[in-house]
């Protein structure tokens, strides 16, 4: 009786439960299981502590890391009946909203994990060393001039990065100061001097007026608080006939990325997304789908458009609002 005691004070806690629900799926190591439930690293290795000494979970090696599943005493041993049971009350949650955010979260961490840039399978799963995704972008880069960049919204500056490998310099643009303090330290890692880092919003960027070749705006738009002002700032810092590229989310109905992400916006459709570049001042829009897993609830949209060329009315009056 002690030992069932025990038993059920591990599975009191709901963060438990969520932990078996999740690993019902899919086998995770702590730092995606952080990811995915939303909680602290070390609130996660104690859950995991405590669910491994009842023998509920198995501890898995591979690849370096250590990874998590059921343990096989619970679906076939002598917990089975325990099993079942738990089974059948995760389905009845499925639908309950945080329910939901964990496995939209464990759908967008297994989308990751295949588009690692370090190895990928072919479709027949055979192992392909050195496949990348990165060394393509970079690859593509080399057929590029050596352009002005913005990256709007930059974040930790992983784009930056990349970008900074093929253009002829960045100004890398974020509210946060401490995302840019790590993003610098990227940059300085990598030992790239084309970067400027500084701080400012999208809406008001602190990049002067036709300075730059491209704008980029990757996952930044659906945290704007207006999109069309955002954009319209895109227009403003472009040369003549520069482009602005836009990768940002498509629709979707995962409202849990407002609270823990700061999301405003649930993505945009193309037609909505077409507008608003069309209206911010920009001709030539292109828009496809970018990137989509099957039953995933996020896909991306790859946007891009051309700076009209200026009328000599409009350089006129933008002439005269300058010297007024």
């Amino acid at each position: 009786m002690e030992k069932a005691a025990s038993l059920y004070r591990v599975l009191g806690e709901d963060v438990r439960l969520r932990l078996l629900r999740v690993l019902v799926r899919e086998r995770l190591n702590v730092t995606e299981l952080t990811a995915v439930l939303g909680l602290a690293q070390s609130g996660v290795s104690r859950h995991l502590g405590l669910l491994k000494d009842a023998g509920l979970v198995a501890e898995e090696p591979a690849g370096g890391f250590t990874f998590y599943r059921l343990a096989p005493a619970l679906q076939d041993g002598p917990l089975s009946a325990l099993w079942r049971h738990l089974h059948t009350q995760f389905d009845l949650a499925a639908s309950s909203p945080e329910a939901r955010a964990d496995d939209a979260r464990l759908q967008e961490m297994l989308r990751l994990r295949r588009e690692n840039f370090d190895t990928h399978g072919n479709e027949a799963g055979q192992l392909v060393p050195g496949r990348s995704w990165a060394a393509w972008a970079r690859a593509l880069g080399h057929l590029l001039p050596p352009l002005d960049v913005a990256d709007l919204g930059c974040g930790e500056g992983y784009l930056t990065v990349e970008a900074a490998r093929w253009a002829h310099s960045v100004v890398a643009v974020d509210h946060s100061a401490a995302v840019l303090r790590r993003a610098r330290a990227l940059g300085r890692k990598r030992g790239l001097t084309n970067i400027v880092w500084k701080r400012g919003d999208i809406e008001h960027a602190p990049i002067a007026t036709g300075s730059v070749d491209v704008a980029l705006l990757s996952q930044i738009l659906h945290h704007a608080a207006d999109p069309a002002i955002a954009l319209a700032e895109a227009a403003r810092i472009l040369r003549p006939t520069g482009r602005v590229l836009i990768l940002d989310l498509r629709p979707h109905e995962q409202d849990w990325v407002k609270q823990r992400l700061g999301d405003r916006w649930l993505g945009f459709g193309n037609d909505q997304l077409k507008r608003l570049i069309q209206d911010a001042g920009f001709d030539d829009v292109r828009l496809q789908l970018g990137a989509r897993k099957a039953g995933g609830p996020f896909a991306v949209s790859v946007a891009s458009g051309r700076k009209k060329p200026s009328t000599g009315r409009q350089r006129a009056a933008r002439r005269a609002g300058s010297e007024g």
